[in-house]
């Protein structure tokens, strides 16, 4: 039984699940938009919009808060230059935002499987 087990499965085991989440976030920071089906885009959403406050919360912080916050956005984004442009592009743009950093837009089903699309994106301020 599945019973209080969170997360998405996306008909995909544990590491094609893992590859699949860095990549579809890694896209989405540095298009700032992308086009995925509905299901992949609510199992990545959350994860995303904990990295942005990750980075926002540490640029209060000490010099030694700024490297922990890099280290663990590193180790859940697993690219020095996503992670790079997170702090310095995408955090400071939402210093002023308590939240809710993304947005989902419908696009209706997908022509060959009937998946429902969606573009998810970072919002503009």
């Amino acid at each position: 039984m599945r019973h209080q087990v969170s997360g998405y499965q996306l008909n995909r085991n544990k590491d094609q699940r893992i590859a699949l989440r860095r990549t579809l976030i890694k896209q989405l920071f540095e298009n700032n938009r992308i086009q995925t089906t509905s299901a992949k885009a609510k199992a990545i959403r959350g994860d995303a919009e904990k990295l942005i406050t990750l980075a926002k919360n540490s640029a209060k912080g000490s010099d030694l808060d700024k490297v922990n916050a890099r280290r663990l956005a590193a180790s859940s984004l697993a690219d020095a230059g996503t992670v790079k442009k997170l702090f310095d592009d995408v955090a400071p743009r939402f210093e002023n935002r308590n939240g809710g950093y993304t947005r989902m837009i419908k696009l209706g089903p997908r022509a060959g499987d009937s998946a429902d699309m969606v573009v998810l994106e970072l919002v503009e301020e």
